[in-house]
């Protein structure tokens, strides 16, 4: 397993006029925390796909809590439990330093092959890696 905390603080441009963050942002978060985790885990995304796998999402949900505000700083949690074809992350928004959830989700990613279109298993040195 494969736990990351990413932080972020609420842009301006993020924000609806009511200062709430605009629901749509909130998968750019999910996409840079495992951006960051699986970089931290050895296995930059860039590196992913010069070895010929791309890891398209498959599936996306997103549970609001609580609204978070301009200027808030974020922790966003990536959890990585289990690889196979298709790998589920979980994650969890909270403001730095509280505990309650204001944000919780999670992201399916499939290897696939980008010539042929079709899923693969994942490579070695992914399992690997979050194991």
């Amino acid at each position: 397993m494969l736990t990351y905390t990413h932080s972020h603080r609420v842009r301006y441009r993020e924000c609806d006029p009511m200062g709430v963050v605009y629901h749509t942002h909130v998968l750019d978060w999910f996409e840079a925390a495992r951006t960051e985790a699986l970089r931290e885990a050895g296995l930059p995304y860039k590196d992913v796909e010069a070895s010929g796998i791309i890891m398209p999402v498959v599936e996306a949900t997103v549970r609001y809590h609580a609204s978070v505000f301009y200027d808030d700083l974020v922790e966003v949690e990536c959890r990585i439990e289990g690889v196979g074809v298709r790998v589920p992350i979980d994650y969890q928004v909270r403001r730095q330093d509280e505990d309650d959830v204001l944000i919780s989700g999670r992201v399916t990613l499939c290897f696939v092959d980008p010539e042929r279109r079709r899923p693969v298993a994942p490579p070695e040195v992914f399992r690997e890696a979050l194991s």
